[in-house]
């Protein structure tokens, strides 16, 4: 089996994210998203935060955020506070290929980070989409095991099954349904789990609140 090209994939959602954005009206940009008290503008900043990060300004952030994953990331955010919506796309089209810390793991992380962050917009916003099936495979797969989803711990003694693109892991009770908000619930997001059913579900649930 031909493993994919996760690097040409987490360019190809960062390329339709941005044309999502385009059409965006300018206070769409300040609305609420999935992500805690991250506005649209937010969440596109934080996509792109760690791209151009060397390993000296990587270690430098992280002491600004005092190791705390929130606050590291609050870092980033706030260092595009000063850009409007149209300079933070022009940013985001320049750097459809995640880069630096982004493009690690073949660009898993890229692609999983920018996959779910689309959908906490598009979302909350009301504005659904078909995720090609290539991508959420690939995202699932990556986000399963990797610690800042910690969907490990949401999904322990689990599962999981994707009934749409016939992706499946762990062992356990079943919780099933469309691989989009199966990696949404992985990820956290409580809105997504009332999607999913199967005799797993109620416990993933009560893991989301």
């Amino acid at each position: 089996m031909t493993r994919p090209d996760t690097l040409r994939l987490a360019q190809d959602e960062r390329a339709d994210l941005a044309d999502f954005l385009a059409g965006l009206a300018p206070e769409h940009w300040d609305s609420p998203t999935l992500c805690d008290r991250w506005s649209v503008r937010d969440v596109v900043a934080h996509v792109i935060s760690y791209d151009d990060l060397g390993p000296a300004a990587f270690v430098g952030r992280f002491a600004r955020g005092r190791f705390r994953p929130d606050r590291v990331n609050q870092v980033g955010v706030d260092s595009y506070a000063s850009l409007a919506p149209h300079e933070l796309l022009t940013e985001l089209k320049t750097r459809l290929r995640p880069a630096g810390l982004t493009a690690r793991f073949g660009g898993r992380i890229g692609l999983v980070d920018g996959l779910i962050h689309h959908q906490d917009i598009r979302r909350a916003l009301g504005a659904p989409r078909e995720v090609p099936a290539e991508r959420l495979s690939a995202a699932l797969s990556f986000a399963r095991v990797a610690p800042p989803i910690r969907a490990w711990s949401r999904a322990r003694g689990l599962r999981l099954v994707a009934t749409d693109i016939g992706w499946t892991s762990g062992s356990g009770p079943v919780v099933e349904g469309p691989a989009e908000p199966l990696l949404m619930a992985m990820a956290g997001r409580a809105d997504a789990v009332d999607e999913l059913s199967g005799p797993g579900q109620s416990l993933l649930a009560t893991r989301l609140l």
